[in-house]
């Protein structure tokens, strides 16, 4: 895991996908001082210029545009790899990846192909959509406002959990205007009136930027928004499974980084209990078994993952494609996710809590920090909780009820 990183060779490449080798130079990169990152409250913005300089983020444009043209199947294998690497780094990038599927990977006009461009050179895209005022969570008119001036328009208003944007080019704020039109608008995080907090004091992922942000008479050109339509965009139904099912994919990461700890852990044991029944910690069966149940857990939680990225990737083409049973398949990848969300974040926090077992007390050591798997699991789990999840997967079982088709579903 010591390889050198190339920048040239990284800013060379034509694409990453989950077979590229610039893609293993980059996440050894990535891994290699991740936790001391995470220890010592280190941003990683170097990690995040590496990715933009290898225009990861263009995985799921067309070739043609100056992307991978990667599926979403291909996207969660790398999504998988980046939260093993570095949960935090993954997270970053989801709202990115979140919002190239719904506003850039089909551009519709001079402006979204201006985004795709931006993206296919490397751009990374933020999101400021959560309001702490709105007693929902999903389907709702935000409080944030886009007012008419001349031309233009003037966005006021702040945002709450701004995951990535702190390290971001662009970001997508949703707003409405007078009238309680909703829409997002795609602007430069560096134009006048934007400011970024890092105020994020959660007990996991703390190196997100998952913090504030404020917006005040930042002038919007009329171009850079996008109304809400029922067949585009926010407008779709199920169009927040891809985002649920990238935390999902993270969570699945986790238990592989658990399982690397776990299994080096094991291996650079000195000392055992008396009453332990091998002398040797490798070949102490109970170990052996423990390091066991982590690695099924990872290869659950990452099966799980990537039959709902198939599927999705079903839902995606059959929309893009203007099929008449677009609205079952969208429905089908939801019900998918939810079900993947259930099992990847059991054994992600459950495999965060069996490291210990491997370790002994010496493991809960500050300067090792393993208490950041289950911390960060645990973190990425209470995202739209599983036991909503799963009282709609029941629900569904039971009465054929449709799952919610707004929020994360």
């Amino acid at each position: 895991m010591n390889k050198p990183v190339s920048a040239h060779t990284l800013e060379a490449s034509h694409h990453l996908d989950p077979g590229s080798p610039d893609l293993e130079v980059l996440l050894n990169h990535i891994v290699e001082g991740a936790s001391e990152r995470e220890r010592e409250r280190t941003l990683p913005f170097k990690e995040i210029d590496l990715i933009r300089k290898a225009r990861l983020g263009a995985l799921r444009l067309p070739k043609e545009a100056g992307g991978a043209g990667g599926s979403i199947r291909e996207l969660f294998e790398v999504v998988i790899r980046l939260g093993a690497a570095d949960a935090n780094v993954a997270h970053i990038l989801r709202n990115h990846f979140s919002v190239v599927e719904r506003l850039v990977r089909r551009p519709k006009d001079n402006q979204h192909r201006e985004w795709q461009k931006a993206v296919a050179g490397g751009a990374i895209i933020g999101l400021a959509a959560t309001e702490l005022e709105t007693p929902k969570v999903g389907n709702v008119r935000p409080n944030t406002t886009l007012t008419a001036d001349g031309d233009d328009f003037l966005l006021n208003g702040t945002k709450y959990y701004s995951t990535g944007t702190l390290y971001s080019d662009y970001v997508l704020v949703r707003a409405a205007d007078t009238s309680g039109t909703t829409a997002a608008t795609l602007i430069p995080v560096s134009r006048d009136g934007i400011e970024l907090l890092d105020d994020w004091d959660g007990l996991g992922q703390r190196l997100t930027a998952t913090g504030t942000t404020h917006f005040r008479n930042v002038r919007v050109k009329r171009q850079e928004v996008v109304f809400d339509a029922p067949d585009a965009g926010y407008g779709i139904p199920y169009s927040n499974t891809f985002a649920q099912l990238f935390l999902t994919a993270i969570n699945a990461g986790i238990v592989h980084a658990t399982l690397r700890d776990a299994s080096e852990l094991v291996r650079s044991r000195k000392r055992t209990f008396y009453y332990a029944p091998s002398e040797a910690p490798t070949d102490d069966p109970l170990l052996q078994q423990t390091v066991g149940q982590i690695s099924s857990g990872a290869f659950a939680a990452e099966t799980v993952v990537l039959a709902a990225a198939e599927a999705l990737d079903a839902a995606t083409a059959g929309f893009d494609a203007g099929a008449s049973n677009a609205a079952e398949a969208a429905h089908k990848a939801a019900l998918l996710s939810a079900k993947a969300k259930i099992i990847a974040d059991e054994f992600a926090i459950r495999s965060g809590s069996l490291l210990f077992d491997v370790g002994g007390a010496s493991a809960t050591k500050k300067a090792a920090n393993f208490d950041r798997h289950w911390r960060n699991a645990r973190t990425l789990s209470s995202h739209n909780p599983t036991t909503y999840k799963a009282r709609a997967i029941g629900q569904y079982e039971i009465s054929g009820t449709p799952l919610p088709a707004k929020g994360f579903f």
